[in-house]
């Protein structure tokens, strides 16, 4: 960082007006400040020979060199924590999954109409993400018209359901696995995900991520995963080798009837400055679930996961949490055993093996 202190930014985008509105938020944080913007790749290139931002946002669709392309580029010649902007398609969404696994450490989406006063409304978690992407390690890889922001509340689970009765609940025939994670999440579940049987209990993951992303995401890993992998929807059956990924937007919860689970997805407040919330899922499986569940809290900055991974525990669930030398970044689970909700600590290559020894247990 600069002799500051400060997160030295880099704006690389084609749109005037993104640029000056995503200054203006980021410049509002006595933490950020904004050294540049540049309209292209080849802007942007040239302002790097003379001075590395701590974090570089990242336009996708821009004239002379698309976003993709430049960071591909860049992750194997001066790799950085980038963050990319994308408007919201489908199209995108396979598109920010490329820039995921090519080394972008999170995704901030754009609206194609009042993309000012959607950023705006969302400048605690534009500064979030930018925070978060500041302490990411990266490694080579091959190859204004904006409004002051206005604080919002950091609600927790409450919002959306209440707190579990604190009553043991009987074992069941089924378990259900609930993973929680954020920044660096993407590739760090397609590892667990992938080392999965067919026979797993049934899954439930919440990863923060923008609406519309999820689906891509998910189908994503249905191409790579043995066990089946899909968006939640609501009323979906928590099943043997079947993972379910909340939609962006949306809560995702545990719902038991009789012996079996459902998942319930439905809208609400922001929970930990998070919709879908770790939080809300790890609650609900507590309330659900109880000795029948095991939570792994992951990869991410913030403290989301870590109140609900407590309730689990408390409600005689098995927990983990994902070690600080393979977190990319290490704030919710360190949030979590700081809390006293985790029974272990195991990096991420043994997350898949203890899941499964405590299923069978």
């Amino acid at each position: 960082m600069a002799v500051s202190g400060k997160i030295r930014v880099l704006i690389v985008d084609d749109s005037a007006v993104a640029r000056h509105a995503l200054a203006a938020i980021l410049e509002e944080d006595p933490e950020i400040t904004v050294m540049g913007t540049a309209a292209d790749p080849f802007s942007a290139a040239r302002r790097i020979q003379d001075e590395v931002p701590d974090v570089m946002m990242l336009d996708v669709e821009m004239p002379r060199m698309d976003g993709i392309t430049f960071l591909k580029k860049l992750m194997a010649q001066c790799p950085l924590p980038v963050v990319m902007c994308s408007s919201v398609t489908e199209k995108g969404s396979d598109a920010m999954l490329q820039a995921l696994e090519a080394g972008a450490v999170d995704v901030i989406v754009k609206p194609r109409a009042g993309l000012a006063e959607h950023l705006a409304d969302h400048n605690l978690q534009i500064r979030d993400v930018i925070k978060a992407a500041a302490r990411v390690r990266v490694s080579l890889r091959a190859s204004n018209g904006s409004r002051p922001g206005r604080l919002e509340q950091k609600l927790t689970a409450d919002a959306v359901l209440p707190p579990p009765s604190g009553r043991l609940m009987n074992r069941a025939t089924e378990r259900v696995v609930c993973l929680g994670a954020s920044t660096g999440g993407t590739e760090a579940l397609r590892e667990v995900l992938m080392a999965l049987p067919a026979t797993t209990p049934g899954v439930v993951v919440v990863q923060h991520m923008p609406e519309n992303f999820t689906r891509a995401f998910a189908n994503r890993l249905n191409t790579l995963c043995v066990v089946t992998v899909k968006e939640a929807e609501h009323g979906d059956p928590v099943l043997p080798g079947t993972v379910l990924i909340a939609p962006g937007g949306k809560h995702m919860m545990i719902e038991r009837r009789g012996t079996r689970y459902f998942v319930a997805v439905r809208d609400g407040p922001l929970v930990s400055r998070h919709r879908p919330s770790v939080d809300v899922l790890f609650r609900s499986a507590a309330t659900a679930a109880g000795t029948n569940a095991i939570g792994v809290i992951m990869t991410g900055m913030g403290d989301d996961g870590a109140r609900g991974m407590l309730e689990m525990k408390q409600a005689g669930g098995r927990t983990f949490a994902q070690d600080e030398a393979t977190s990319i970044v290490f704030g919710m689970p360190k949030e979590a055993i700081a809390l006293g909700g985790v029974d272990r600590v195991v990096p991420l290559h043994h997350i898949a093996r203890d899941v499964l020894h405590a299923t069978a247990q």
